[in-house]
């Protein structure tokens, strides 16, 4: 039962943070500049994530839940937006 639950915490995470990542690029970047690919790699590695959560008993909750924050920040570094924001900031 405590797999199980520590898996479906991981899974929600995994939700939310995707939605929240799909949500503030189609707010920063409009429709026309979304970045696709970005938000399925995150896909792919939040199922990914959730599997390695499935498979190894001794991988905490908390630590996955913060390995796919960290991985979420890291994607949204590089999008477009971002990138424009920091060439103006730069420059």
């Amino acid at each position: 039962m405590k797999k199980t639950l520590g898996t479906i915490i991981v899974a929600a995470a995994v939700v939310l943070l995707t939605a929240t990542f799909g949500f503030a690029e189609y707010a920063a970047a409009g429709e026309a500049a979304f970045p696709f690919f970005q938000l399925g790699m995150l896909v792919v590695g939040g199922l990914l994530l959730v599997q390695l959560k499935r498979r190894y008993h001794r991988m905490y909750a908390t630590e996955a839940v913060g390995v796919f924050a960290l991985y979420t920040v890291l994607m949204a570094l590089f999008t477009n937006p971002v990138i424009e924001i920091v060439k103006g900031i730069v420059t």
